[in-house]
C-alpha cells in the first residue's frame, strides 16, 4: 500500500495529462459527450489527487483496507473513463489525429499504470484491462482490418504486462521481506547489544540510550532522580556459594526493582554487583522514599535452593536539576554519593551534595601529592613506645607514618592513608614504611620489636611476603623482632592469599598482633586459626565516652584469655595514671599512649631506650 501512496506526483502529472488530452479531443471534434465524458475524468483525478496528498499508510487510524478501497475507486474510475473516451473518439469517426490521441494516451497510461502499481498486481491489472477493454470493443465493432489488428495487439498487451507486473510485484515483495527481516536482526542486535544476559535489564550501552532519550524528552520544570545502587559484599556469595548462585541473586534483585520501580524508569545493570535506577520524581521526599523502598526490597530474605540469603546494599543519590542538568554529570555525582555511603558504614543512603565534590578534589589532590612524597623523601616514620605494664620496659615501638607537607604542613594519617588504600598507593606506602621501620630497629637494642600495620591490599598483593622478608635482610633485622599488625577486616575475605602470607611469615619467625580487638567481628576463630602472638585491645575500651563496668569485664575476660594462651594484651590509649592502673588490675600485660610518650622521630626513640638503660634512669617512669 506504501508503493501506491508514496508518489502523488506522479498521479497529478498523469491526471493533468488525462484532462488535457480529453479536453483537446472533445474540442477537436466538438462532440458533448466528449466534454461530458473530459468533466467527469476531471472530478475523478481531481479527487484521486486529494486523496493521495490527504492519506497515508503511516497514520494510525486508517487501516490498509480503506485505503485500499478508496484507492481501487479512484483507479479504475479514472482508468475506465480514459478508456471510454478513447473508445468514443474510435465510435464516433471523431478524426485519424482525436483517435490517435486517445488511443495512445489510454494505451500509454495502462502501460505505465503497471509498473507504478505492481505492488498491487490486483490493481494494476485492472486499470490496464479497464483502460484497454472499452477500445479493444470499439475495435471489434469497427471490425476493419486496422481495426481487428489493433484488437489482438492490446489482447496480447494484457499477458505480457500481467507477467513483466507480476515479476516488479516479486522483485518488491521479496526486497521488501528482506529489508523487513534485516530490520528486524537490526532491532534483535541492538537490543541484545543494549541488554544485560543475566539480570535481562539494560546494560552501560541500554543505560547510555536510555538516559539520552530520557534527558531529550524532559521538559522545564521535570524533576529526575538516579540511584546508583551497590550490593555490600556481593563478593563473599559468589565466593562461597558460586557464581550461579550469584547470577541468580542479581536475577532476583533485579526483579524486585522492576516490581517497585515507578511507571516510566529506567533500570540497568551497570556492571558487577551494581544498579542504577533512574525515574521522574515529584520532589525530593518521594526520592527519599523510593530509596527505603529500595533497601526494603532487596533487604527481604531470599531463597535459593533451600538457602536464606540476606542482601543489603548502599544507595548514592543524585537529583535533577539540583545536582546536575546533563546525564553525565547526574552519574557523577549519585557514584560520588555512593562512595560516602560505603565509606559511613554500607547499607545505607547518601544524597549527593556539594561537599562531597571538594572532598573528591581533595582526595585526587592527596593522591598525586602523596606519589611525589615518596619519592621526594617527605614521608617521616615515627615511633611510639609500648610499654611492659609491670616493669616500666620499653618492649616494642610501634611505627608510623608522619608527612610534613612543604607547603601545608602536617598532614594527618586519616587524611592521607584512606586516600592511599583507595588508590592503591598503599603497597608502595606501606613497603616504603616496612623498609625504614627495619632499618632504624636493627640499631636498637635485641630485645626491642618494632610494630608495623599492615593493609589487606599489601597482604593480597603479588610477592607481599618476599618483599617484606627482602626488607628485613636488607636492613639486617632478625624476623623474630617485626611484628605485622592486622585488623579484622582483614578476614572477612577469609581468601587463600591471606593464609599463605601469614603462614609463610610465621615460619620464618615473623610475629603477628590483631590490632583494634572488639570493633569488628571479633570473632575467636581468627585467634584460633592465626599465630597471633599479641592482641592490641582498642582504645575506645580504656578512654573511649562509654568506659565503665562493662568495657572493665571485655578487657578482663579478654585478658584471662592472652593469659591462658600465652598471648600479650596490650591496652591502647592509655592517657592517665588510673588508665594504667585499671588496665594493669585487669591483666593486661602491654600498654600503649601519651601516659607514656607520643610517637617520636627514631631518634627521640633511640635516646629513650638509651635512658632506660642508663642505670642513673633506671625505675618506673612516664616518659615525654
Amino acid at each position: 500500500m506504501t508503493t501506491l501512496y508514496t508518489q502523488p506526483a506522479s498521479l497529478a502529472i498523469g491526471a493533468i495529462n488525462g484532462i488535457a488530452s480529453t479536453a483537446i479531443a472533445a474540442w477537436a471534434s466538438g462532440e458533448n459527450i466528449l466534454y461530458l465524458a473530459s468533466l467527469l475524468l476531471t472530478v475523478v483525478a481531481v479527487a484521486r489527487v486529494t486523496a493521495a496528498l490527504g492519506l497515508s499508510p503511516e497514520q494510525s487510524d486508517t487501516s490498509t483496507r480503506k485505503l485500499e478501497i478508496i484507492y481501487e475507486i479512484g483507479a479504475f474510475s479514472y482508468a475506465f473513463l480514459l478508456g471510454g473516451v478513447a473508445a468514443a473518439t474510435m465510435l464516433l469517426d471523431a478524426g485519424a489525429e482525436v483517435e490517435i490521441l486517445m488511443v495512445a494516451n489510454a494505451t500509454c497510461y495502462g502501460v505505465g499504470i503497471c509498473a507504478r502499481n505492481a505492488g498491487r498486481p490486483v490493481i494494476a491489472m485492472g486499470q490496464l484491462s479497464l483502460t484497454c477493454l472499452p477500445i479493444m470493443g470499439a475495435a471489434l465493432w469497427l471490425g476493419t482490418m486496422a481495426h481487428i489488428a489493433l484488437f489482438f495487439t492490446m489482447l496480447l498487451l494484457l499477458p505480457a504486462m500481467a507477467s513483466i507486473t507480476m515479476n516488479v510485484f516479486k522483485v518488491l515483495r521479496d526486497s521488501i521481506a528482506a529489508a523487513e527481516t534485516s530490520a528486524k536482526l537490526a532491532e534483535k542486535m541492538q537490543l541484545l547489544a543494549r541488554t544485560d544476559v543475566v539480570t535481562g535489564l539494560n546494560n552501560r550501552a541500554g543505560l547510555n540510550h536510555a538516559l539520552v532519550e530520557m534527558m531529550m524528552a524532559l521538559k522545564d520544570d521535570s524533576r529526575v532522580a538516579l540511584f546508583w545502587i551497590d550490593l555490600d559484599r556481593f563478593k563473599e556469595v559468589n565466593d562461597l556459594l558460586g557464581h550461579t548462585i550469584g547470577d541468580r541473586v542479581l536475577t532476583e534483585v533485579a526483579r524486585r526493582l522492576r516490581e517497585i520501580a515507578p511507571q516510566g524508569s529506567t533500570i540497568a545493570r551497570f556492571g558487577g554487583d551494581e544498579f542504577i535506577m533512574f525515574c521522574r520524581i515529584d520532589d525530593r521526599r518521594d526520592s527519599e522514599r523510593l530509596a527505603s523502598e529500595i533497601h526494603a526490597e532487596i533487604m527481604r530474605p531470599i531463597r535459593l535452593d533451600g538457602d536464606r540469603l540476606e542482601v543489603r546494599a548502599s544507595l548514592g543519590v543524585a537529583l535533577l536539576p539540583e545536582d546536575g542538568t546533563d546525564a553525565d554529570t547526574l552519574m557523577q555525582n549519585a557514584d560520588q554519593a555512593l562512595y560516602h555511603a560505603k565509606v559511613g558504614g554500607r547499607a545505607q543512603t547518601r544524597f549527593f551534595d556539594a561537599t562531597m565534590t571538594r572532598d573528591l578534589v581533595r582526595r585526587r589532590e592527596i593522591e598525586g601529592e602523596l606519589r611525589q612524597a615518596i619519592q621526594r623523601d617527605e614521608l617521616s616514620i615515627f615511633f611510639q613506645p609500648i610499654v611492659d605494664l609491670e616493669t616500666g620496659r620499653i618492649r616494642c615501638f610501634e611505627a608510623l607514618v608522619r608527612w610534613f607537607h612543604p607547603e601545608k604542613g602536617e598532614l594527618r594519617p586519616d587524611e592521607f592513608i584512606p586516600v592511599a588504600e583507595e588508590s592503591g598507593v598503599i603497597v608502595t606506602l606501606g613497603n616504603w614504611i616496612t623498609a625504614q621501620a627495619a632499618r632504624t630497629a636493627a640499631q636498637w637494642p635485641e630485645d626491642v620489636t618494632v610494630a608495623v600495620n599492615l593493609s589487606p591490599l599489601q597482604i593480597k598483593a603479588p610477592g607481599a611476603a618476599l618483599g617484606i622478608l627482602n626488607a628485613l635482610r636488607e636492613a639486617g633485622l632478625p624476623p623474630s623482632r617485626l611484628e605485622l599488625e592486622v585488623t579484622e577486616s582483614l578476614f572477612l575475605d577469609d581468601s587463600d592469599a591471606t593464609s599463605v602470607f601469614i603462614e609463610e611469615l610465621s615460619a620464618k619467625g615473623v610475629r603477628f598482633a590483631l590490632d583494634d580487638f572488639g570493633t569488628g567481628y571479633s570473632s575467636l576463630g581468627y585467634i584460633n586459626k592465626y599465630p597471633f602472638r599479641k592482641i592490641k585491645v582498642d582504645r575506645s575500651f580504656v578512654s573511649g565516652k562509654d568506659v565503665g563496668r562493662k568495657s572493665e569485664a571485655i578487657i578482663r575476660a579478654v585478658a584471662e584469655m592472652g593469659s591462658t594462651l600465652e598471648m600479650d594484651i596490650v591496652a591502647e590509649g592509655l592517657e592517665t595514671i588510673e588508665q594504667v592502673q585499671a588496665v594493669r588490675d585487669a591483666g593486661c600485660t602491654l600498654g600503649q599512649g601519651y601516659y607514656f610518650s607520643r610517637a617520636v622521630p627514631d631518634y627521640l626513640a633511640a635516646m629513650l631506650l638509651s635512658q632506660e638503660r642508663d642505670p642513673a634512669h633506671s625505675g618506673d617512669r612516664k616518659t615525654a
